[in-house]
């Protein structure tokens, strides 16, 4: 067995369909006066209502279409209404929106049924009108940012075919559309992946809610996505033996949940967001601890960062939890950790300052750097630290850090995952040409000038601590810190350990070994291979890793504290 990206789960009690006609049969079985098709304003309706239109009449049922994007308010009330998320002269970041969809109509049309027709609402809050059965067609996250980054796709209460704006999508129209989502989750009859929107997936809401509610009780993991970059390596293409027709990959979300996907079914899954796992299962795959202080939020991400034949991350540090509540409106803030999976003979990690780092100079170099584009060498500022493998490297908020070329990092970190401020990018320019923007008075004003001089080797690189050990195997505390709330630990062990949530969710990569076996205490197994990442839910209890191939195994464990 070898690193899967397209893991998937069955589903209980139903069967995912394929195509239109599907949709159609459920309409011409219920004979629904009004039925409501919700869903995120990135997915292609035009096309998508098309297809479910003829595929409806050619099931012998009459139709009429209402267009919910027109009853929105107009696009310069609707900037008004949600100004409160811009941040002035900012042309990257916003303040995350917590405002709902409802709020951006004058008012919500009344739809009055038709004698022997179906009237399809469809659109950004198609379920605030009267309706008799209520869908949802959902686009997975990296489809709609890539709608959007190509001008193909516009943000909530922009005219149909006007180009979006990342910025407005990512800050503003994703928090809203979540929560919208999140709202319905528990009454939607049925739900529709969209990426192929003439040939859609979708699943009755009950099997729905059944699978995610059985996937919640046993080891899982999110479809993990997959995203070329500047700096970006080669390890993930040839080590996981990820595909991809792009010149390099960056990153792997392998469990960055706001853009997370759970696969439902065999042959032809449908993706369903992770979000609506949290609507519903909270409590069970955190833990009620976790789940009071977080919500609906998961708390931890993994990815992996891959510079191997690529070049050194961007300077950047990440806010204060006062600055990322105040200024940018998210409730815990973006602490970090580096774990080296894979490191090269001289690669580094930058982190922390020098202890006679000059930051009135460090800002000037910066500010020439990012105006009339003078380089500059910021190691005279920061410290590096050799790149050690199996390593863990703290990263509070604050910290100036970067990974050096030459590693593939797994990043165990806080969820917050938007809001890197970088002070200086090695005048790279992007994918598309355009020089990388750096964002010197968020990083700056962030700066921690504590994280310097030997305290940073002190602090954030330390030893390993054995906390348990048995013949054969230890669990061994990699790093602490008090501002993190989550700790990372590992479990080695020759051929077996056992271990327990203890009522607060593992998450769990396997960064040393083949393939381990996951047992719960339930009966229930999942095989995980080198590099995957897997959840193991809170209500699981007591589970036993065995290994099942290849050398002695290091499994990486992060938990809330």
């Amino acid at each position: 067995m070898t690193y899967d990206p397209e893991p998937r789960y069955p589903v209980v009690g139903g069967q995912v369909e394929t195509g239109c006609e599907a949709l159609a049969a459920d309409v011409a079985t219920r004979r629904p006066a009004v039925l409501a098709v919700d869903g995120p304003a990135a997915l292609p309706w035009e096309r998508f209502s098309a297809s479910l239109g003829d595929a409806l009449r050619a099931a012998g049922l009459r139709i009429r279409t209402r267009d919910m994007r027109h009853s929105l308010a107009s696009w310069g009330e609707i900037q008004r209404r949600t100004a409160a998320a811009e941040l002035s002269g900012d042309p990257v970041f916003a303040r995350t929106f917590d405002g709902s969809l409802s709020a951006l109509f004058d008012e919500v049309p009344s739809v009055e049924p038709a004698a022997e027709e179906v009237t399809l609402v469809v659109g950004p809050g198609s379920a605030l009108v009267d309706h008799d059965l209520l869908w949802y067609a959902d686009l997975p996250k990296r489809l709609a940012l890539d709608e959007v980054q190509r001008g193909r796709a516009g943000n909530v209460g922009q005219a149909p075919g006007e180009p979006g704006s990342e910025q407005r999508l990512l800050f503003v129209d994703w928090p809203m559309l979540d929560r919208h989502k999140q709202e319905l989750a528990s009454r939607v009859d049925r739900y529709i992946d969209a990426s192929d929107p003439d040939a859609p997936r979708s699943l009755a809401g009950d099997a729905l809610r059944r699978s995610l509610a059985a996937l919640a009780h046993r080891p899982f993991r999110t479809r993990p996505t997959f995203l070329p970059g500047p700096w970006g390596g080669q390890w993930l293409r040839r080590v996981l033996g990820v595909a991809t027709d792009a010149p390099n990959l960056a990153w792997s979300y392998e469990l960055i949940t706001p853009e997370s996907g759970i696969l439902l079914g065999d042959s032809e899954p449908a993706e369903v967001g992770f979000e609506l796992m949290m609507a519903g299962y909270a409590e069970e795959v955190l833990g009620r601890t976790v789940a009071e202080r977080f919500g609906q939020s998961f708390p931890i991400r993994f990815d992996y960062l891959d510079t191997l034949d690529g070049g050194h991350l961007s300077i950047q540090c990440h806010p204060s939890e006062e600055y990322m509540r105040e200024t940018f409106g998210v409730p815990y803030t973006q602490d970090e950790t580096y774990y080296v999976m894979f490191t090269t003979p001289g690669a580094k990690i930058f982190l922390g300052l020098r202890d006679d780092a000059d930051l009135d100079a460090f800002r000037a170099e910066a500010e020439r750097a990012e105006q009339p584009g003078h380089a500059f060498d910021p190691e005279r500022y920061l410290q590096t630290q050799p790149a050690e493998q199996h390593r863990l490297y703290l990263i509070p908020a604050g910290t100036p850090h970067a990974s050096g070329a030459g590693n593939v990092v797994l990043e165990i970190s806080a969820t917050p995952y938007l809001y890197t401020l970088r002070f200086y990018d090695w005048l790279r320019r992007d994918l598309d040409g355009e020089l990388r923007p750096v964002h010197l008075r968020h990083a700056f004003s962030n700066l921690d000038p504590r994280r310097r001089g030997d305290a940073v080797r002190r602090e954030l690189v330390p030893e390993p601590r054995v906390v348990r050990d048995g013949e054969g195997w230890a669990e061994l505390a990699l790093g602490r810190l008090p501002e993190l709330f989550f700790a990372v630990h590992r479990l080695d062990f020759a051929d077996e350990v056992a271990d327990d949530t203890s009522g607060r969710f593992h998450a769990l990569n396997l960064a040393a070994g083949e393939e381990v076996e996951v047992e719960t205490a339930a009966g229930d197994v999942h095989r995980l291979s080198y590099a995957e990442t897997m959840v193991i839910p809170a209500v699981v209890g007591g589970y036993r890793l065995r290994r099942l191939r290849g050398d002695p195994c290091k499994v990486i464990k992060a938990f809330v504290r």
